[in-house]
């Protein structure tokens, strides 16, 4: 991955989408639903699924969320154990979100409090397309701008297919109080780790297997043996390159930028996901290399 300097790449683009045919814009087409061109965060959407933030990346802030969480930050630079960081921020969202309350509330409200980020991870472990999946990929693509292109069946502008990623989206917000807030401030914490823990890098490679590759869009890399694949808006990867080749005949081999990782499975001090190595990347367009068993 080359080293230059994002900065080149945001000086030669304004915060706007491409330009596009006129013809295009002006005449309805059919096909997918258009791409999201609002989001929450410091970049435009379009900027962050194109593969030139894969190779020129900079920082992502979700809103205020830093600024308004400083007591949060604070306490976790004065701690140099990460397992006791993990422990902070679970605390700390448990405080903020009123979660540790829970048996003080009438019973319809209880299981909005007990359920908390926890419930969403742990579900995505088990299927990404249930109802805790349909929630994680709602919260990027309304942070992000980036919108789901799967969940149970490709998002290919069907709206009987929209209207069941939306339901499981709606159903599964509802279970749990302000789960959208809770995501922005797991996602500050992350990005906040993985700058602890990989100080010198702007990558980590990771790898992705996959029994259906012929389904996802891909033109050809600058290179040899590499190819420019669209992803999901998020996707699981692991950092284990034989455990890739659990979930699929194909694998990738990706240098993914650290602002593009949602989720790690060491970043908390438990069980969550970690059998696999597990790794939650937001998605969009990737150089990638396909590796040979």
């Amino acid at each position: 991955m080359p080293e230059t300097s994002a900065q080149t790449f945001f000086e030669n683009h304004t915060a706007r989408p491409k330009e596009h045919d006129s013809a295009t814009a002006t005449q309805p087409q059919p096909g997918p639903r258009p791409r999201l061109t609002y989001n929450l965060c410091n970049h435009p959407a379009w900027a962050l699924s194109d593969v030139e933030f894969q190779r020129h990346p900079s920082p992502v802030h979700i809103g205020r969320v830093h600024e308004d969480n400083q007591r949060l930050f604070r306490m976790l630079d004065a701690e140099s154990d990460p397992d006791r960081r993990g422990e902070i921020f679970h605390e700390y969202l448990s405080v903020q979100f009123a979660l540790h309350q829970w048996p003080n509330y009438h019973a319809s409200s209880r299981r909005s409090l007990r359920n908390s980020y926890v419930r969403y991870l742990r579900g995505w472990a088990v299927d990404s397309n249930s109802i805790e999946g349909a929630v994680l990929k709602g919260w990027v693509a309304s942070r992000m701008g980036l919108p789901p292109t799967f969940h149970h069946a490709p998002l290919d502008g069907t709206e009987a297919r929209f209207e069941r990623y939306a339901f499981d989206r709606v159903k599964g917000s509802s279970h749990t109080n302000a789960i959208e807030g809770q995501l922005d401030l797991l996602y500050e914490f992350c990005q906040d780790e993985l700058r602890r823990r990989h100080p010198d890098t702007q990558w980590l490679t990771l790898y992705r297997g996959t029994y259906d590759a012929s389904a996802y869009p891909t033109r050809a890399g600058d290179r040899p043996k590499e190819i420019i694949v669209t992803l999901n808006n998020l996707n699981s990867f692991t950092s284990d390159r034989e455990c890739a080749w659990e979930f699929g005949s194909t694998v990738w081999k990706i240098e993914v930028p650290l602002p593009k990782i949602f989720f790690f499975s060491n970043l908390l001090p438990t069980s969550l996901l970690k059998g696999e190595a597990e790794y939650l990347v937001i998605g969009g367009e990737y150089v990638a290399r396909k590796l040979m068993y």
